[in-house]
């Protein structure tokens, strides 16, 4: 089971169908080692692979949620000085999408992803944290963009999503500053749902918003999912023909709506399939 694995840079909990994922570095802040890199997308797809829960929470440990990517991993990614030059910066290209990959996988999960954010969310952290379906967050918690202050760009997916979350004027000034944005303006600008006084009535708030959705059909949460990132992302046209041929194929109504009907008429909760496992070694 995934949640009796012994993991290095994170913990892994899953009860009534709800994930907890718990990054677990507070001395180090929780920046993001060669490990995480590994751990983080394996855990998120067994999750869905395995239909193991029907939403996720992320949080973390200790005084800030993460300060995002931890210097070893540039000194890891440093090829050979001996390369040739094109195939160098292929190699570099390359191992940019395998980190974009490791938050991509939040997007393509059949679950929604719920983050539940404390103290500072720097640098790599924005890039994962965008990159869920919900994000909420400590009245001390505060955005930044930090990779301009040590002369980079930030690569791994906050340009890209942060400006279909809030304006774009805003993207671009936190962008080329780097500076801070506080929750009460994270709240204002809708980066977040809400802002929580502690971290504890926090996680007791997003858990009880994951058991919610847990409580759904999670055919009807994933299609909602799907939906939703595909309008993001195409105009209202396509959008609208996708979901009638979404619909079309996966609304089975004498199947879970009748199952809500009859638990209504039977005062007590519906009980739905789970979503079919995917074994990603198996075509047939």
């Amino acid at each position: 089971m995934i949640s009796q694995k012994t993991y290095q840079t994170l913990s892994v909990d899953i009860n009534d169908k709800v994930a907890h994922i718990i990054l677990n570095r507070p001395d180090a802040l929780n920046s993001m080692n060669v490990d995480f890199w590994h751990e983080f997308p394996s855990v998120i797809h067994e999750i869905n692979n395995q239909s193991a829960a029907r939403a996720i929470v992320i949080s973390s440990t200790g005084k800030h949620f993460s300060a995002g990517m931890d210097l070893a991993v540039f000194n890891a990614s440093n090829s050979d000085d001996n390369i040739e030059l094109g195939r160098k910066h292929d190699h570099l290209r390359r191992l940019v999408l395998k980190l974009q990959d490791c938050f991509n996988v939040l997007e393509t999960a059949r679950m929604p992803v719920l983050m539940a954010i404390q103290g500072g969310c720097i640098g790599g952290a924005v890039d994962m944290v965008t990159a869920a379906d919900c994000r909420y967050c400590t009245s001390d918690a505060f955005f930044s963009i930090e990779e301009t202050k040590l002369g980079m760009t930030a690569d791994v997916g906050t340009l890209q999503r942060l400006p279909k979350l809030i304006s774009i004027g805003l993207v671009k000034e936190l962008a080329y500053t780097g500076r801070r944005m506080p929750a009460a303006e994270a709240k204002a600008a809708g980066l977040v749902n809400h802002v929580y006084e502690d971290q504890a009535s926090m996680l007791t708030a997003v858990l009880g918003i994951a058991a919610d959705i847990a409580a759904r059909s999670p055919l009807a949460v994933t299609g909602c999912k799907e939906m939703i990132n595909y309008a993001r992302d195409h105009s209202v046209a396509d959008s609208l023909h996708y979901m009638s041929v979404w619909q079309s194929g996966m609304f089975q109504p004498q199947n879970d709506m009748m199952e809500i009907f009859k638990a209504k008429a039977q005062n007590r909760a519906p009980e739905f399939e789970e979503l079919t496992q995917i074994d990603p070694l198996k075509i047939f």
